[in-house]
């Protein structure tokens, strides 16, 4: 009798399969940055909301992703633009590395907004223009503009899914809606220019026009600060970001580092990362 050989298409290697003995599987990914913060007097301005990028790829054995969650920018606490919001990332070998950028600064005079995932919003004195998002430029589009500043309301940070000021002077562009974890969660508002600019359906700060903060953008939704407007208290903080992973559970291997949240929708397995970490699927 003949011998077959083990590279023929009855093999594991013939079938798909690896080294390993696991086939390939698909993986969904979101991948939210840390939100911008909030400026400072002359009317300060709400940050921008975290890039917001989705993903589908598919993962081999062994493959090791990395994650990378951004933390949101500190608002400001001196007279000017508050801080941009860090990038977050999933990236291993074989995948095509997802960046999304952390949400600009809102201005609060004293120097402009920063542009990012979504742009901070611009000054309402001296009626300061907002900052551009989308930056760099991702397709599809990963956050958008802030609002411009019109006296007497701090432009509005942009939203993932639309610009600042566009439900009112000052109020925080609204986030995109996901059902990657199964119910439909909003994330990545962008934050509310003061005087009382709301902040962006998402977890988007509002801006305050009294001596406390600017109110924080939702932690691990990337969501934009709110802007303070006195010379007193400080911008709100941007929401820290978050990576999202949902694979099989028939596929999942259960090997991770930084501790994700678990859990189960359907058929597939949720992996929610707060924080840095990794899956080795």
């Amino acid at each position: 009798m003949p011998i077959l050989s083990s590279r023929g298409a009855g093999s594991a290697k013939g079938f798909g399969l690896t080294s390993g003995g696991k086939p390939p599987y698909s993986i969904d990914f979101l991948v939210i940055a840390g939100g911008g913060g909030g400026g400072r007097n002359n009317i300060g301005a709400g940050g921008g909301a975290g890039g917001f990028r989705t993903s589908t790829q598919t993962v081999v054995s062994k493959t090791v992703i990395t994650v990378t969650v951004g933390d949101g920018g500190p608002g400001s606490s001196t007279n000017g633009p508050g801080e941009n919001g860090s990038n977050s990332e999933i990236s291993g070998t074989g995948l095509t590395t997802i960046t999304s950028t952390g949400g600009g600064k809102g201005s609060g005079g004293g120097g402009p907004p920063g542009t990012g995932g979504s742009g901070g919003g611009g000054a309402g004195f001296p009626n300061e223009a907002g900052a551009a998002g989308n930056t760099p430029s991702t397709s599809p589009s990963q956050g958008n503009n802030g609002g411009n500043g019109v006296n007497p309301n701090g432009g509005g940070g942009g939203g993932a899914g639309e610009a600042g000021n566009t439900d009112g002077n000052g109020a925080g562009g609204d986030g995109t809606a996901s059902s990657i974890t199964g119910p439909s969660v909003t994330r990545a508002g962008g934050g509310g220019g003061a005087d009382t600019g709301t902040g962006g359906d998402g977890g988007g700060g509002n801006g305050v026009n009294n001596s406390g903060p600017g109110n924080p953008g939702t932690t691990n939704t990337g969501s934009g600060g709110g802007g303070q407007g006195p010379n007193a208290g400080t911008g709100g903080s941007g929401g820290k970001g978050v990576v999202i992973l949902s694979m099989p559970s028939a596929s999942f291997s259960g090997i991770t580092t930084g501790s994700p949240t678990e859990s189960t929708s359907g058929a597939n397995k949720i992996l929610v990362f707060n924080g840095s970490g990794s899956y080795t699927a």
